[in-house]
């Protein structure tokens, strides 16, 4: 396999190399893919949590566990204040 990269990601590669972490470009480049794998996994992990809680959500509404405001204003200062009592009870 043959890659091309730019200067930048080059001059990044060789540093990584010449800092003494790795022995060589190829291993730098296993470990980049390495992590960019373990990224991918989690947002895979992260949009599966997020699918579910509008799932959640969702069934919520059907079920009528909702609330209408008569306002944008009126919407923000729930949030506003459910966020204050938050942050009141923690520790």
């Amino acid at each position: 396999m043959n890659v091309s990269l730019t200067p930048e990601l080059e001059k990044m590669v060789n540093d990584k190399v010449t800092s003494g972490f790795y022995t060589s470009a190829s291993e730098v480049v296993r470990e980049a893919l390495r992590l960019l794998q373990e990224f991918d996994e989690a947002r895979r992990g992260r949009i599966e949590e997020l699918r579910k809680e509008i799932e959640a959500g969702a069934e919520q509404i059907r079920q009528g566990q909702y609330k209408v405001y008569a306002s944008a204003d009126e919407f923000m200062d729930d949030i506003v204040n459910r966020g204050k009592e938050r942050l009141a009870t923690k520790p």
